[in-house]
């Protein structure tokens, strides 16, 4: 297992390895275990600091399933890949036993989309592994998240879900420098909520976590620019990419690795320019 080095380094990419066949932009492409070790050295190579299986959709309107097909769409994929590649991987998932045999399997992270809400023993997972875990906010659940979600002042009230989410983590053994948080763009939030969220990033960054922003190719995107394919999306990903990054975050979790990583490389340099 190769561990996640957040470190001092200004920015990692988290490639997306979706191994279902039901994503929203990848669903199916990754499925095979032979395409899904073949993509995952592909994101390595272009510069993916971490590769994140995930095994169920959570895409507005996905149905759940159950922990036994997920393990038998991921582990195969995790128990390939993290002996062969020098970068670390992750898994995406909201169940207990999903994590735990994929940790054995030489995952390094977990990445929760209900921020350890969802399973009461994933924080004792993620606890006993002494990995990582990121904490997702999502309001509602990925089949009805988009029905109309209503905030009083989203980045207000994400950032308290936050202080809690972390403070339940820390008081279940979760170290908190192992923690790192990400708004979850376009879960259970509307093309305006999105936006907001883009625009008062660094108010995040007064919680003192690392902080992740999924937006690659989301629909907010798309109603934005008017591109209603997300294989259209790629350059507007890329401009909320560098617009996160100048506003303080430092993971992001692409389906794009090389595009991003040489995005992220001249905004990294222009910030540094003297």
């Amino acid at each position: 297992m190769i561990p996640v080095a957040l470190g001092p380094d200004p920015w990692l990419v988290m490639g997306i390895l979706n191994v279902t066949p039901d994503s929203f932009h990848d669903g199916g492409r990754f499925a095979s275990l032979e395409a899904a070790v073949a993509r995952a050295g592909e994101m390595a190579a272009a510069g993916a600091g971490i590769i994140d299986v995930g095994g169920e959709s959570t895409r507005p309107g996905s149905m759940p399933v159950d922990a036994g097909e997920e393990l038998r769409r991921a582990i195969p994929v995790i128990q390939k890949i993290a002996p062969r590649l020098r970068v670390p991987v992750s898994i995406d998932t909201r169940k207990a036993a999903v994590a735990r045999e994929a940790l054995r399997a030489g995952a390094a992270m977990i990445n929760d989309v209900t921020a350890l809400r969802d399973d009461p023993e994933m924080a004792a997972v993620a606890a006993a592994a002494g990995c990582p875990v990121c904490l997702m906010h999502m309001l509602g659940e990925p089949g009805t998240m988009q029905d109309n979600p209503r905030y009083e002042d989203v980045v207000g009230d994400i950032i308290s879900f936050f202080e809690e989410r972390v403070r339940f983590a820390v008081s279940r053994g979760i170290r908190r420098e192992n923690i790192i948080i990400d708004p979850g763009m376009g879960f259970g939030k509307t093309v305006q909520h999105n936006l907001e969220i883009l625009r008062r990033l660094d108010e995040f960054l007064a919680l003192g976590l690392p902080l992740m922003i999924g937006a690659s190719r989301k629909s907010f995107i798309g109603k934005v620019t008017g591109e209603e394919e997300t294989g259209k999306r790629l350059a507007g990903t890329i401009a909320t990419t560098v617009a996160s990054f100048q506003r303080g975050a430092r993971v992001f979790r692409v389906h794009d690795v090389a595009e991003n990583v040489q995005a992220l490389k001249i905004a990294e340099a222009i910030r540094g320019a003297r």
